[in-house]
């Protein structure tokens, strides 16, 4: 057989070319076929490992929560106060967001949601995980904890958007001014629940 790579690997090709069609035309650009022009390869081709076009979107789900789960930890790292560490985390989210236009918006698609897609599910929790700790050493209650985390998201993710749709481009904003605001504002929020008490 002849073609660009013989095929050996094409799973994972399909999902890098799906980021990249994501990141150009945003989730509801995806198309099977289009990934499938993209890859160089017959439009039935990607079927033979993702039998419905859920399946092929919930890897590239998959693998955007492992990428953000990796961005956000080194955001983390790089912070000594959990405060620090989860504005930092917010910005990390953000960042991806503008970057990839994926994010919760891809992970929590719909007709992803089966028990089949375990990766997905698996690398979602490693991302959800690492904000929650650091809501819990902040939060006086779980519940509260649970409460600031989502409006962690909430909000991570609003700013990004902001950007995607072009509310901050017409103000004249960068990115990386967009990320800064994000940070911003995710401090002004975890300060709020900080103050009914920190857990060491």
């Amino acid at each position: 057989m002849g073609g660009k790579y013989h095929h050996g690997n094409l799973r994972d090709e399909l999902v890098r070319v799906s980021l990249d069609l994501i990141a150009e035309r945003g989730v509801a650009g995806f198309s099977v076929a289009e990934v499938a022009r993209r890859a160089k390869v017959s439009p039935a081709a990607p079927y033979r490992h993702f039998p419905e076009r859920e399946s092929l979107l919930a890897a590239v789900a998959a693998t955007v929560a492992c990428q953000l789960a990796e961005e956000v930890r080194a955001a983390i790292d790089r912070e000594d106060d959990p405060a620090d560490s989860l504005a930092a985390a917010a910005g990390a989210y953000t960042a991806y967001l503008i970057r990839r236009r994926a994010g919760m918006n891809l992970i929590y698609a719909e007709g992803l949601h089966g028990p089949g897609y375990t990766e997905l599910h698996e690398n979602t929790r490693v991302l959800t995980d690492q904000f929650l700790m650091l809501c819990l050493r902040l939060c006086a209650e779980p519940g509260e904890a649970l409460e600031l985390m989502e409006q962690l998201f909430t909000q991570a993710h609003g700013y990004g958007m902001f950007w995607l749709d072009g509310v901050f481009v017409k103000h004249g904003y960068r990115p990386e001014q967009v990320v800064a605001k994000s940070v911003a504002a995710a401090r002004v929020m975890i300060e709020g629940h900080r103050s009914s008490g920190e857990r060491p």
